[in-house]
């Protein structure tokens, strides 16, 4: 997700305006005392700063857009304040104003899995603010156990009822509702890969920042949920503006979980399912119509009517300890239309481990390790040897093999509410391309909250 004007932005530029900010911020940071419950409004903030550099690497050929094999570095900055009120019994209403700016290696493009899932937020290196979300929550209890929910972003301290209904409706990201992962979901604390953050082939209704409009239905009832939602789709492929007709254009999406206990650790798995109905283009007919006309395929010849594309996702959290845990997810799309709202990515699996810092007596520190295989449809990958562009990747032509990646991270706790990680991701068949990479990326992230 990106604005086109990320490839018409120079390659030079300077992040002394984000550093300035979260130079100005932290020392704004306070020690929070325990808050009552249940609690009527709360306000949390964060501010995060990814700086990525990638060694040269060797490359057969490079097409309009790949991912350049020169030494280069990038950054993004994003800042977040959350703002929960309760105004009546069960409900809650949250705004999150946030600031971003940024440039991305290679203008986003040349990647199945991109390398810092902070960067869908920014707009260039000017720093912009926008409304990130504006949305209600409403719960109805039905009985059962009483449970605690805490304060968080987002997120009122209270208890609930373990059998309830629960309705999310307004501005907000899909992904703040489904596919949730304890320990692989937050590129600002977490894995910093987009395969890594949610499902790869989760190609979810979504602006260019990554936000949609829509509503959700959650059912609780005891370790059961079962999550509906529908969702507006940009007008345009990975573009800002939001088409209004959610009866026409729509992302869809419906996700059972189920919360059990192995060998004495708690863990979830969760079962999504989503169609995505947008004026999108077929790779199929691309190709059909070059073979006509003799010239090379392209999507945005042959945007011409309503599509649906259809995919799923399995997606499991498994604590091994109070201080480790390790998850997997699988996802597939029909991969038959282009990519609509997400990043290019027909059929993925993803795996890794988190491990707290406790062992080594710095219990808010955390380490972690992870892999992704990404891959693409048969139609598809005809599409990119035939010399089509996709909006993200295009090589010109493709020795096509599954894109690999391997992330490692540790998070350092510098401070209360302040943490400094080192990631390094190694990423081999860049765009499914064997005629190029592999990758190397080393990458800095300061991440405060409170």
């Amino acid at each position: 997700m990106l604005f086109n004007d990320f490839k018409q932005r120079p390659g030079a530029y300077r992040a002394r305006g984000a550093l300035a900010l979260i130079g100005a911020l932290l020392p704004a940071i306070c020690l929070a005392t325990a808050p009552e419950e249940p609690e009527d409004w709360n306000a949390k903030f964060q501010a995060t700063y990814v700086w990525q550099g990638k060694r040269p690497f060797q490359a057969a050929y490079s097409g309009p857009n790949s991912l350049s094999a020169n030494g280069a570095s990038s950054y993004s900055f994003t800042a977040t304040a959350a703002l929960g009120v309760r105004p009546w019994a069960g409900g809650e209403l949250y705004l999150n104003p946030e600031a971003a700016q940024g440039v991305p290696l290679s203008g986003l493009t040349g990647l199945g899995g991109f390398s810092n899932g902070e960067m869908a937020r920014t707009s260039g290196p000017t720093l912009t603010l926008y409304r990130a979300r504006l949305f209600l929550r409403q719960t109805w209890g039905m009985g059962g156990e009483r449970e605690a929910v805490e304060s968080d972003v987002n997120q009122l301290a209270g208890t609930v009822d373990k059998r309830r209904w629960v309705v999310t409706a307004g501005n907000l990201s899909v992904i703040d509702v489904f596919d949730d992962n304890t320990y692989s979901h937050d590129p600002r604390s977490q894995f910093l890969n987009w395969s890594l953050m949610t499902h790869g082939a989760y190609d979810y209704a979504a602006d260019a920042r990554g936000y949609s409009r829509g509503v959700a239905l959650e059912w609780y009832y005891d370790d059961w949920v079962v999550r509906a939602g529908r969702f507006i789709q940009p007008v345009e492929p990975n573009q800002q503006r939001l088409d209004p007709h959610v009866f026409r254009h729509f992302g869809d999406q419906i996700e059972v979980e189920h919360a059990h206990t192995l060998g004495g650790q708690p863990g979830k798995l969760r079962v999504l399912v989503f169609r995505n109905r947008a004026r999108m283009s077929s790779f199929q007919d691309a190709l059909n119509l070059a073979a006509l006309t003799g010239g090379t395929p392209s999507i945005n010849d042959v945007r011409t009517g309503e599509r649906s594309k259809r995919g799923f996702g399995l997606n499991l959290e498994q604590a091994i300890s109070p201080d480790a845990g390790v998850f997997a997810r699988a996802s597939w799309s029909d991969g038959k239309s282009e990519t609509y709202a997400f990043t290019e990515i027909d059929h993925s699996i993803s795996g890794g481990a988190v491990i707290k810092g406790t062992a080594w007596g710095r219990g808010q520190d955390s380490l972690g390790v992870a892999f992704a295989r990404n891959g693409l449809s048969t139609e598809h990958s005809a599409y990119l040897a035939a010399g089509g562009l996709g909006f993200f990747i295009g090589d010109g032509r493709i020795n096509y093999r599954p894109e690999r990646i391997f992330e490692a991270f540790y998070n350092w706790n510098a401070t209360k509410g302040t943490w400094v990680s080192l990631d390094w991701q190694h990423i081999r068949n860049p765009a499914y391309n064997a005629d190029r990479g592999p990758v190397n990326m080393m990458s800095v992230r300061l991440h405060t909250e409170f």
